[in-house]
């Protein structure tokens, strides 16, 4: 893994919803921290800080360390709460790891060779139906992305979880359950189909709706 992320926390013992207002206040977010057979803890991290993570995408499919009372743990990020309409985090949950248990994660998806796809070349528009994924692991065979090459998919062609190439230790959770989902396809544009279904009619003699025979 290329990024590291440290998340220095506080514990709080204030809780409920009024402390959780007040805390945000100050420019904190409330969390929990929990997992591990060991007891959840309520913390409270900095929201600028935090809001700066945010926006790196490995952020949500990383190991990531929480510093608090002098100590640390890794964990993994299980859920975020957003203000609906304000640039606003309202709560975190970070589920602690342990080495030697599996984890589930929804890794992103990356979609290389677009470019040079013959399906796209033959002028369709690449369609996606996923645009992540969830895995199980180790903590330390967690990808920061999976990878799907479409550089050689045709019109009409698509790519199943079952296509996709994983690193070794890693598992997709839907084809556990004997889901193989489609991921990614490269369809004509409708426009492109209606001319080619008119075609053949025009082939055959017929005048376009307002032209008269003979003229």
């Amino acid at each position: 893994m290329s990024v590291d992320f440290v998340l220095n926390a506080e514990r709080r013992t204030d809780e409920g919803k009024g402390a959780s207002r007040r805390l945000r206040r100050t420019g904190r977010v409330p969390g929990v921290v929990y997992g591990a057979g060991k007891d959840a803890v309520s913390i409270s991290l900095n929201h600028k800080d935090l809001w700066k993570d945010l926006e790196s995408e490995a952020f949500y499919s990383h190991i990531l360390t929480v510093k608090l009372d002098g100590g640390s743990e890794q964990v993994i990020l299980k859920d975020l709460q957003r203000h609906p309409s304000k640039p606003v985090i309202l709560h975190i949950d970070l589920q602690r790891v342990s080495a030697n248990q599996a984890i589930r994660v929804h890794v992103p998806l990356h979609f290389e060779g677009e470019e040079v796809a013959p399906g796209v070349k033959e002028g369709g528009v690449v369609s996606h139906s996923l645009t992540e994924v969830e895995v199980s692991c180790l903590p330390k065979d967690l990808p920061e992305f999976i990878s799907v090459d479409l550089s050689k998919l045709d019109i009409n062609e698509p790519v199943h979880l079952s296509d996709l190439k994983l690193p070794a230790g890693v598992d997709i959770v839907e084809l556990a359950h004997e889901h193989d989902l489609p991921v990614v396809s490269i369809h004509m544009p409708r426009a492109a189909k209606e001319v080619e279904e008119e075609a053949p009619a025009e082939e055959e003699g017929e005048k376009p709706a307002g032209e008269e025979a003979g003229d």
